[in-house]
């Protein structure tokens, strides 16, 4: 039989962790099983009514065609006045924003933008599973920097000072932070942009979680930094804050040139992003969320503390309570076990399905990321199951 030759950098590669373990849950379940699903970020709660109104409305009024591949007019305007409302950022909706198919598509036309083969892409270790892949699919070269715990999981500018070389061409961060849940500060982000300019480089800033930042904490956007408006390619999306993770709805912000350039990778790789979902979006982003959102994020607060200060409670457990965010970073170091180990042994065992910290990066060794924002049955549940896990190990 002659099998066809495939690509070294995709048939090397790891499938992703959280949407296979994800993927596996939906298996077990439709074979009758009960499990516990803790895993991928997907929320309990369904798209709010109102925004699934917009979209449904838009379809039987018969907006059911491609779009320009910048996005519609009333989109780009609604993602505009997001960002004048809640970030701080005026952007020009005809040259400063494009809609993507959430924040990984935005990741990946904004490499695409920036590298050529071998050029360097310094990430966070640990950090979203995905950036890794990514950046070896377009032909970069990742460069991890480790995020250690007796830091809180913040950068040094010093760290990345170290990791500089003449290919050095972006930095990608994540705030709120996946999978830590730190909300960097305007501190924190000082580190990085002081770095950014010394050195010429673009920030690509993930933050599909930027809406959601517990207790007294709050998002700052990068680009609102002094010299860094023309250095940052803002990622944002609905995945996430709005539950809307099956619609693929997101917009990148950044300078019109650099817009200009993912635009025209739209119109290349993916034509558009859906005329419907966009017509969800503008009420989603274009006004302030509706009382049905601000009682998802309530609700989630109040799990997310829950859940972890439940979880800090049992023997061998150490879990911190993200800044902001979905999820508990679970430190299992007093267990003796894998990561890996100990979330492929209670999913088989007791039915409960997490991450396991190592596919996060070579840091994550000894966490397990837990996503907290499930029904209250599943998370009193789990509890249960992981803890009559951990006191038989």
């Amino acid at each position: 039989m002659i099998e066809t030759i495939l690509s070294d950098r995709v048939v090397l590669s790891e499938s992703s962790s959280t949407v296979g373990v994800a993927d596996k849950v939906k298996r077990l379940r439709a074979e009758g099983n009960e499990v516990y699903d803790f895993s991928a970020g997907r929320a309990f709660e369904h798209s709010p009514s109102y925004v699934i109104d917009a979209a449904t409305n838009a379809m039987k009024s018969g907006d059911t065609h491609q779009t320009v591949g910048q996005g519609t007019v009333d989109y780009r305007n609604a993602c505009a006045r997001k960002l004048a409302r809640e970030n701080g950022l005026e952007a020009n909706p005809d040259t400063e924003i494009v809609a993507t198919m959430g924040c990984k598509q935005g990741l990946v036309v904004s490499l695409l933008a920036l590298l050529n083969l071998g050029d360097e892409v310094i990430i966070e270790d640990p950090c979203f599973v995905s950036y890794m892949p990514t950046i070896h699919y377009l032909g970069g070269v990742p460069v991890p920097v480790p995020l250690f715990s007796e830091n809180n999981f913040r950068w040094k500018s010093e760290q990345l000072e170290e990791v500089i070389s003449d290919k050095t061409r972006a930095i990608i961060m994540c705030t709120p932070h996946n999978p830590t849940g730190v909300v960097h500060t305007t501190e924190d982000l000082e580190q990085v942009a002081k770095v950014a300019i010394k050195h010429n480089l673009t920030v690509i800033t993930d933050e599909p979680y930027e809406r959601m930042t517990w207790g007294d904490h709050q998002h700052v956007n990068l680009a609102t930094l002094p010299g860094m408006a023309e250095r940052t390619i803002t990622l944002m999306s609905l995945t996430k804050s709005f539950s809307m993770g099956g619609w693929r709805l997101g917009f990148a912000h950044a300078s019109p040139r650099t817009i200009e350039q993912l635009t025209k990778l739209q119109q290349h790789l993916v034509t558009c992003v859906s005329s419907f979902a966009q017509a969800g979006g503008v009420v989603a982003f274009g006004e302030e969320p509706r009382e049905e959102v601000l009682e998802y994020w309530r609700q989630w607060e109040e799990k997310v503390v829950h859940f972890t200060t439940r979880l800090n409670e049992i023997e061998g457990l150490k879990c911190y309570t993200p800044e902001g965010g979905f999820y508990g970073w679970m430190d299992i170091t007093e267990l003796d076990i894998s990561s890996k180990q100990f979330c492929n042994q209670l999913l088989k065992e007791d039915n409960v399905a997490l991450i396991p910290g190592d596919t996060f990066g070579k840091q994550g060794e000894n966490y397990v990321r837990v996503t907290c924002v499930k029904s209250w049955d599943e998370i009193n549940g789990g509890l249960e199951r992981i803890n009559g896990f951990v006191q038989g190990l």
